[in-house]
Formats: structure tokens, sequence, C-alpha cells
């Protein structure tokens, strides 16, 4: 396990300065997954904090999601309401080359934030605005998350049983995946920038992120009827069982898989069967199948079988996240770190998200205490310690 180092370090984004004045998930873990590839991501707070700070937790010092969501990232506390606030804002402006938020669409030009406000500050300038439904249409000033997102564009639908109502799919997937969409398109509006030196809007809205997870669903042919059926899933033995202690995820779709799984729980018949010698014939006679797999699997643990079945058959014992920890594999990939934080104190939680064989990545940082880097973010910009005092007196800084 790596010791996270409070500097900043290596990665392929060295050099490469961000504002992040988002809040939540989305916006605010791509930036992290940015600080993950070496770029110094600060923080902008207003003085209520990011509301993520907020969130119930069983961590008495902080909230466990902020911690999670904001690693590597310096912090500052700004109230971009009042004008002594926002000057300092273009100062750090013109200073970086990211700019991300998540305000509604409104916001940003009462605040003089707008991109077409900045590009005139900075025209190098990489701004990414993460939204609930995109730039325009009938719903663009509408507030957007994850599990509206989801209810909304049938995820929740499939989710559920056919003869059962909707079930959301907690972890916050559109949240995270909009997360991965504005590190990508970020890193790639860098890349285009060294070519024609100049920077550019970037937008990611949790709609499309919700739509890009469903691309495989989202395909209508022409002369289909429209509510053909959309799901994926293979149906058959594929699932979650019940074995004599814990669950057991089984997938075992190719004619191998299917063999191995039939010889190592002494289903032989089944296998020798052509009734059964196909994914879509094995999800026809599930009703078959099922209660014969989960009769053989009460001989042994989720543990025990994960262990059998090994490299042969593709399975996991349902195990608690905590159990991440300190799992031989994670372990292996150096995966957790150990933190330092001025008020939590030591934690572990999860690093890096990207493995580079060259370029190395940025020693891990935890998130930033509330305001905790202010005066030397301040300090980069060229504002003095007696022009912080006037600005914190004013409550412009916090």
């Amino acid at each position: 396990m790596r010791t996270a180092s409070t500097q900043g370090g290596a990665g392929p984004l060295e050099g490469v300065r961000v504002l992040d004045l988002s809040a939540y998930i989305a916006g605010p873990y791509g930036c992290a997954l940015l600080a993950d590839q070496g770029a110094d991501v600060i923080k902008v707070e207003p003085p209520a904090g990011d509301n993520l700070r907020k969130y119930p937790s069983t961590l008495e010092a902080e909230s466990r999601a902020f911690l999670g969501v904001n690693r590597g990232k310096r912090g500052i506390v700004l109230d971009l309401k009042q004008d002594d606030a926002r000057a300092v804002l273009r100062e750090l402006v013109e200073r970086a080359d990211v700019l991300v938020h998540n305000f509604r669409p409104g916001v940003p030009p009462r605040l003089g934030i707008a991109y077409e406000q900045l590009v005139e500050i900075n025209p190098r300038l990489i701004y990414c605005a993460v939204s609930g439904y995109g730039e325009t249409g009938p719903l663009k000033d509408k507030a957007g998350y994850d599990q509206v997102l989801q209810t909304m564009t049938g995820m929740c639908a499939l989710q559920g049983s056919s003869d059962g109502p909707p079930e959301v799919l907690y972890g916050s997937v559109v949240d995270y995946y909009a997360s991965a969409l504005v590190a990508a398109g970020v890193a790639s509006a860098l890349y285009e920038r060294e070519r024609s030196g100049r920077g550019q809007y970037v937008g990611v809205s949790l709609l499309r992120s919700a739509l890009a997870l469903q691309s495989a669903r989202l395909v209508w042919a022409e002369g289909e009827p429209r509510n053909i059926g959309r799901d994926m899933r293979s149906g058959g033995i594929t699932g979650i069982h019940p074995t004599g202690e814990g669950y057991l995820y089984i997938s075992a779709n190719t004619p191998h898989f299917w063999q191995a799984l039939c010889a190592k729980t002494g289903l032989h018949a089944l296998a020798a069967s052509e009734r059964y010698d196909s994914v879509r014939k094995r999800a026809e006679h599930r009703d078959e199948i099922v209660p014969l797999l989960r009769e053989a699997l009460r001989g042994r643990t989720a543990l025990q079988w994960e262990a059998l079945f090994g490299e042969d058959v593709p399975c996991a014992a349902a195990r608690g996240v905590e159990d991440m920890f300190d799992f031989p594999q994670v372990q292996a990939e150096g995966m957790i770190s150990t933190f330092t934080h001025p008020v939590v104190g030591s934690y572990q939680g999860f690093a890096h998200a990207i493995k580079y064989g060259r370029s190395g990545a940025s020693p891990p940082r935890a998130a930033p205490a509330f305001g905790e880097h202010s005066e030397d973010v301040l300090a980069e910009a060229g504002i003095d310690a007696g022009q912080a005092a006037r600005l914190r007196a004013s409550g412009a800084l916090g």
C-alpha cells in the first residue's frame, strides 16, 4: 500500500491547472480523475461549501462521499456573489488551463463566468460545463440528478422485474459515467489545443451520459415496432444464486463455461442434453435448470464455490465494499492508498483509476479541508497577504 503525498507529482497532465467550481459528483469526480493524471486541481467552493460535505455520513469529521469524490485537489473558498471574489476568480482563470462547473445555464452569465466572458480573459481556456439536460431544448434550465435521469431514460424500468415496479440502480452510475466523460472530454480538448492553440467549450450532460450507457439498447431498425424488447440480459442461469452460505454470481454463457459449470456441480445430464446446449435454449428452459442448479449450490458456501470454479467458471461471491480494502487483487494493483487529512487524520481510500506505463501517476492527495489552500492559491495568483486579509474581512474569501 502506497502512502499519499501532499505534493503534486508526475502524470501525463502534469503542469495542467484545473479550476473546479462544480459540486456533488459528476463534475467533481471528473476533476478528481484529472488530478489522478497529474493535473493541479483547485476546488473553488462557495461559503456554504459543496453540498456533498453535508451528506449523511457515519464518518463524523467529514462526509465520506466528499472525501471519496474530491481526492487529489487543493481547496479555496470564494463567494462569487461578491465583485471582489469574482475578480479573484478572473485572476485564477488567467493562469488556468481548464474550468469545470455544473451551474444551470442561466447562472454563469449572471456571475460573469460564461464561456464567452472568460474566453476574453484566457483564449486557451478549456471550459467544461456539466448540465442535467444539455445546452438547448425545453429542459435546458432544469436541474438534473442521477436517479431522476435513470428513471426518465428507461434504466429503472429495465432494472426492475417484468412484473414489478421500476428499480433505481444505486451507486450514482449516471454521475460517475458523466465524470468519466468530463475527464475524457477535457483531455481531448487539451490535446486539440496543442494543434490549434485555442481553448474551447466542452459540454457534458447527465442525459447524454444516461443514454450513452444504453447505447446497445438504443438501436431501432427500420420496420421494427417501437416497443420491441431491448433487454440485453442473457437469462437462463446467468445471475445471482443462493448457496449453502452467501450468494454467488455465475456467468456461463459460452459452451466451455456451461460444460465446466455442469461438471463441477455434478449436473452432467444437463451438459449432455441438446435441450440446453445454447444460451437461448437455457434461457427458454430456465425454470427447469435453475432449481437443479440451486439445489447443487446448497452443498457449499459462496466462497467455496468461487474457489472451486476458479478460472473455469466466471463467478464472484457477493461481498461488501469494505472487503475491497484488503482484497488480494486490489492490493496487488495498488488501488488503495493511505491519505492524511488535516481534520479526519489518516484514512484509506481508492487512488488511481488509470495505470500508465511511462508517464507514471500523480501521488494521491487527500480531498481538501474547507478552504485549506486559500492563501497558497491566492499567493500564486499574485495576491499578497494584505489583500487576502481584506478579502477575508469582506467575506469574499472564506
